[in-house]
């Protein structure tokens, strides 16, 4: 028998604690032990949450692209079309501002192709679809435009979290300029 986990420490309160480590220190930081640290409990007491490191690092990932879904289905509400996709993406590199580490846990789940983290990340697929409905896009079409849509927002991202943008400019000025391009091509 499992020994009983500690009084009040559930995975959420766990996930949050990994996602400050991840937040703070980067999420190769986030290790069964530095974990168990910021808790004050024993590594082992873990193990009662989810299969070692790469249990613990699934669990992130799908953590990590629920809040992301949540912060870009906030941001959808009450708009269409070009305001909707500006809003998504304005939204979604706000996430990578302000989650740097817990961003870069979604995409360094231990293997892609586990079903949970492929479902949870399918919402987001499913929301920028959603989104992108106003322009009549079918098919592999509309797959293509969330796949251009990602790429250039996570390529924004990652390139402002490496100090990529130090011209004094400003980075919002530059995703509006990016995305406006993008939505108006488009309209081919």
């Amino acid at each position: 028998m499992s020994p009983r986990p500690k009084v009040g420490l559930d995975l959420t309160t766990i996930l949050e604690a990994a996602g400050e480590i991840a937040d703070q220190h980067g999420s190769v930081e986030v290790t069964l032990a530095n974990l168990a640290k910021k808790l004050n409990i024993r590594p082992p007491s873990l193990y009662n949450h989810f299969d070692g490191l790469p249990g613990l690092r699934k669990e992130l990932a799908i953590y990590g692209l629920n809040q992301l879904y949540g912060d870009l289905a906030e941001a959808a509400i009450g708009v269409s079309g070009d305001k909707a996709v500006i809003a998504l993406s304005k939204a979604y590199v706000q996430f990578a501002r302000r989650h740097p580490g817990v961003y870069e846990a979604t995409l360094m789940a231990p293997d892609p192709e586990d079903e949970e983290v492929q479902q949870t990340g399918a919402k987001i697929v499913e929301l920028t679809l959603r989104v992108l409905q106003a322009y009549d896009l079918e098919g592999d079409r509309a797959i293509h435009a969330v796949r251009g849509l990602r790429s250039i927002l996570h390529g924004f991202s990652s390139l402002e979290q490496r100090g990529g943008f130090k011209m004094a400019l400003n980075a919002d000025e530059s995703l509006l300029i990016i995305i406006r391009a993008f939505l108006a091509g488009m309209e081919d």
